[in-house]
């Protein structure tokens, strides 16, 4: 199977690596200044250029949320299914409707792929039979909210016990923290919406990690989630699961037997 990435981050060299044998990169899509240089990156058989060739089989978003509207929503009016990691950017309001009516505009589908996070499965399995609420909480060290609106809710450098720094919906925690927006976009996208998923978000001086959490109650039963990730080593801000879902998800659409 051909594949078209769109970016050249952490993430997109990460897959590029780890490529499984059914699948091929043919094109990477980069900011036209940055053509060039992305080329002189690349193997030879993998073009850089600055919009998806539209003969191509699949696309793969891992380049943010500007992207989608750029490059996505094009490719899916032209009948190319495409695959997305950046799902914070669906609380962006009318973005998710305007990616359903391009995918119905070229009879293809958008696939919101899970990331860093798991059970997404289960999660969208217990919607079908109803959900009565879903918790997502994100633990990250203080270091990890540098940068952020936490910093106006309290001294990070400071902090001796975790400290919560926002209890809001998951749309509002994808407005205000968009580069921790991913996750929790997906758990409610996968369940009760952006608007009905309660979402904490906890500064804790005792973690070294990325922890991320899920509560799902429901006419099915419920269950907890704790994931704690690693890193993707060339970029300590990137889960090493991204990658390996964005893998998951090639290896699927080029395979004849998924789970």
């Amino acid at each position: 199977m051909d594949v078209c990435l769109i970016g050249f981050g952490a993430i997109a060299q990460g897959v590029l690596e780890r490529l499984p044998a059914t699948v091929r990169v043919t094109h990477v899509v980069v900011r036209s200044d940055k053509v060039s240089a992305t080329q002189a990156a690349l193997p030879t058989q993998v073009l850089a250029v600055n919009q998806v060739p539209f003969n191509t089989t699949l696309v793969l978003e891992c380049a943010g949320h500007s992207a989608i509207r750029d490059h996505v929503l094009p490719a899916l009016k032209c009948g190319i299914p495409c695959g997305l990691l950046s799902v914070g950017a669906l609380s962006e309001a009318g973005l998710s409707e305007a990616l359903e009516a391009a995918a119905n505009v070229g009879n293809t589908q958008v696939h919101l792929l899970s990331g860093a996070i798991g059970a997404i499965d289960a999660l969208a399995a217990a919607k079908l039979g109803g959900l009565s609420s879903v918790t997502y909480t994100g633990r990250k060290p203080p270091a990890g909210w540098k940068d952020s609106p936490a910093e106006s809710v309290c001294k990070l450098n400071a902090l001796t016990e975790p400290f919560l720094i926002l209890n809001a919906s998951a749309r509002e925690a994808a407005q205000l923290y968009p580069k921790n927006a991913n996750v929790a976009a997906t758990v409610s996208l996968a369940g009760l919406g952006l608007d009905a998923t309660q979402v904490r978000l906890i500064a804790d001086p005792t973690v070294t990690e990325n922890v991320h959490e899920v509560h799902a109650v429901g006419a099915f039963g419920s269950f907890k989630l704790e994931m704690r990730g690693n890193p993707l080593p060339s970029n300590p801000k990137t889960s090493m699961l991204t990658v390996l879902s964005a893998l998951r998800f090639l290896s699927n659409q080029a395979g004849v037997m998924t789970i």
